[in-house]
């Protein structure tokens, strides 16, 4: 008897774990928690503007945007961030009006390949408002592209986006290190908090379980459940919710090895905002979604809701002198309990310590593994892109044949 077949059997638990730990070897993303800090730290130190502008689109922007967005009211710094990163003309103009002295600004400009249109255009349209100079224009861009030409040829300081550390997976290396640093967010905790998540899946196997069992059930599940929902508790989780739908997207939507067409559908929600709205669709919708809730257990906040009489609603009066942080986390206990009540929603609920470098850290560092694990059990790459590619080579098109 001879016998052939195609089969893909479902993947154990352990070839997983194998495969993920295999991947350090030539994914990028995995190691830059053991990186060393100090480039970033040193030009940091020596930047005298008060404005900073991040010029990048996609993975160049959102992770730096999600830490940011996190930190930036519970963290004393001196200087403002601000993010260029699309072609929207109203947007180019309200951002810029915003940042008032451009003459006091510094330009960080970042694209991996170093030819992505959006970026080069928003880049040329400032170099028509200001002299982009060694003094007050950085690049972060691979080592070896036009961008980073352009860069050695006009004598600017440029840092190295590697290889093998995709757009979206590069938070953690100069992308968002560099422009954090400037700005007075410790990078070093940032780190260190992504560092656990990986000692804790890596080496201590406690990160690896929960991974291992969401990522399988999320895979194995998905014809029933295809939409993702992450149910951020925290306005401040807004960046990274804009985060995760790139990294779960562009890593997950791909034709597997049979070419069958393989995807995990992301949204991310705020809330205490969206309690009243898309929760209804949850609730009562179409039995197609799971939901992740994310809580924030200290916010270091001690603000409460007053003790005023407001005539008519004395009903209400049971709110005095609760402190918002803990009425926003009832609101979420009130939401999950409701969803598990009905016994037919897959839910889970993330709780991270406070608002610091090492909580957003941790968090965004566990998706990025969580993301690896689901694409394993898919049998898909998640580290290209090709349906974007097709878009971009079809826009360089028009673009030339317009002119």
């Amino acid at each position: 008897m001879h016998y052939q077949h195609n089969f893909i059997p479902t993947i154990s638990d352990e070839d997983v774990f194998n495969h993920i730990a295999a991947q350090r070897e030539s994914v990028g993303y995995y190691n830059l928690v053991h990186q060393d800090t100090s480039a970033f730290k040193e030009y940091a130190s020596k930047v005298k503007q008060n404005n900073i502008v991040v010029i990048g689109i996609g993975g160049s922007t959102l992770g730096t945007y999600a830490i940011y967005k996190f930190l930036k009211h519970s963290k004393n710094l001196d200087k403002k961030l601000f993010f260029l990163e699309t072609t929207d003309p109203i947007d180019i103009k309200s951002k810029l009006k915003r940042v008032e002295d451009l003459q006091d600004t510094l330009f960080i400009i970042i694209s991996k390949s170093g030819t992505t249109i959006e970026t080069v255009s928003i880049f040329k349209y400032i170099n028509s408002l200001v002299k982009c100079d060694e003094h007050n224009t950085v690049v972060v861009t691979e080592s070896d592209s036009k961008l980073n030409q352009y860069a050695v040829a006009n004598g600017l300081r440029n840092f190295e986006i590697p290889k093998n550390v995709g757009g979206r997976f590069s938070v953690f290396s100069a992308v968002g290190l560099l422009p954090l640093a400037i700005v007075g967010i410790d990078i070093d905790e940032l780190l260190d908090g992504a560092k656990k998540v990986y000692n804790s899946f890596f080496e201590q196997k406690e990160a690896y379980e929960r991974v291992l069992k969401k990522a399988r059930f999320f895979v194995e599940c998905k014809d029933s459940f295809n939409i993702n929902v992450v149910f951020s508790y925290s306005s401040r989780l807004e960046g990274f919710n804009k985060w995760y739908i790139q990294l779960w997207g562009e890593s997950l939507g791909k034709v597997d090895r049979n070419a069958t067409r393989q995807g995990l559908t992301p949204i991310g929600i705020i809330g205490p905002i969206d309690q009243h709205s898309f929760l209804q669709l949850i609730v009562e919708g179409r039995r197609d979604k799971t939901v992740t809730v994310i809580k924030v257990e200290d916010f270091a906040s001690s603000l409460k809701i007053p003790k005023i009489g407001l005539q008519g609603l004395e009903e209400l009066d049971y709110i005095d002198e609760i402190e918002f942080s803990a009425l926003i986390n009832k609101q979420a206990d009130a939401t999950i309990e409701s969803i598990q009540n009905l016994g037919d929603i897959p839910c889970d609920v993330m709780t991270i310590d406070s608002v610091n470098e090492r909580s957003i850290a941790s968090l965004m560092y566990e998706y990025e593994l969580l993301t690896s694990v689901c694409a394993e059990f898919m049998y898909i790459n998640a580290y290209d892109q090709p349906g974007v590619e097709a878009g971009k080579i079809i826009l360089k098109q028009k673009l030339k044949e317009g002119k």
